[in-house]
């Protein structure tokens, strides 16, 4: 396929959403009335949506076959269950689901990807009235009690965790369909824009409409849980993102600023690990975590991380066509030829 660069782009500022989300996590920051938690609150869920629904496009864009997309969820389960020993909210291993889930669809029309979307909102709507959303979870600390049992590890992966398959696999669903239209049109770049702008205002209206604070949570747009405006609301702003970077990618490349963005958006995986390994530990280290921290000095720690590793892919890209991750899901899941 031909490579689109701002998908490329859209997937790095994805990145560096989850890593202002992430790094206030783990450094335990309290929520506050300033601009900078203003700006991560409204990242939370969205910049996680936005990577699932890219990788949903790349899907189709690319025609992956379902047996590489499988043997490419195999390495991610894998990856993510060792990353889970360090940070618990990983995505990995639920980005393994989601492509167990988008195998099924692969040949599907994207009117059988809006209708499995669909389903799978409908089905993580009714898992909630049957099951205890809350079974597992300590809200105080952010623990998860029996991660590591099997029934634990399920429920969490399905239903309850950070990101669970339902409803969270209806992104990839909705990024397959997106990826079946032809995102070179400007008419297509707009009705990405002018739709996802709609739905992500028409989200915001349910929980308006009823005093009952658990029922008004789950009809809210917040990430946890992860009701049906949510999805609707974290479409919406990614299709928002995904239009508005396609069209301007021109007078991006103008200002000589492409591949700042595209660089580290093609190294998504190994960054996000990075994330975690050198961003985390080395708040670890120097002992910022517990609450040492306010949430404009997150932000401008993160923001200086990312600027670190779009210098880092910019550099690495130079000697090497894929990231070190990238590189290795690569040679461990695609068939070499002998000879």
């Amino acid at each position: 396929m031909t490579r689109l660069d701002g998908l490329d782009a859209a997937r790095y500022l994805a990145f560096c959403g989850m890593v202002l989300v992430n790094f206030r996590i783990v450094a335990e920051v309290a929520p506050g009335a300033d601009w900078a938690s203003t700006l991560i609150s409204a990242l939370e869920g969205r910049a996680a949506a936005l990577f699932v629904m890219l990788a949903g496009i790349g899907v189709s864009l690319s025609r992956i076959g379902a047996g590489l997309l499988l043997r490419r969820a195999a390495f991610l389960l894998a990856l993510g269950m060792v990353n889970m020993t360090i940070f618990e909210a990983d995505i990995l291993h639920f980005y393994a689901l989601y492509f167990v889930v988008g195998a099924a669809f692969l040949t599907a029309p994207p009117r059988t990807l809006w209708a499995g979307a669909l389903g799978i909102v409908l089905s993580a709507f009714i898992a909630v009235l049957l099951f205890n959303y809350d079974a597992g979870w300590d809200w105080e600390a952010l623990t998860y009690s029996d991660l590591w049992t099997l029934p634990g590890f399920l429920r969490n992966a399905l239903f309850n965790g950070w990101h669970p398959v339902l409803p969270w696999a209806a992104f990839l669903l909705i990024g397959m369909a997106i990826g079946r239209s032809d995102l070179r049109q400007v008419c297509t770049q707009h009705r990405l824009i002018l739709w996802g702008l709609a739905a992500a205002l028409v989200a915001l209206v349910p929980q308006y409409l009823t005093q009952e604070p658990e029922l008004a949570a789950y009809l809210g747009t917040e990430s946890i849980p992860p009701g049906p405006f949510y999805i609707l609301a974290g479409s919406g702003t990614a299709c928002v993102t995904i239009g508005l970077t396609l069209k301007l990618w021109p007078l991006i490349e103008r200002l000589r600023l492409g591949r700042v963005l595209t660089a580290p958006g093609r190294q998504a995986l190994t960054l996000y690990v990075a994330h975690i390994l050198i961003g985390m530990g080395t708040l670890d280290a120097l002992g910022l975590l517990d609450g040492a921290l306010t949430a404009p000095q997150i932000v401008a720690i993160a923001l200086g991380f990312c600027a670190l590793c779009s210098v880092y892919a910019i550099m690495w890209q130079k000697v090497f066509p894929r990231g070190p991750l990238e590189g290795l899901m690569r040679w461990v899941t695609e068939p070499r030829r002998a000879g």
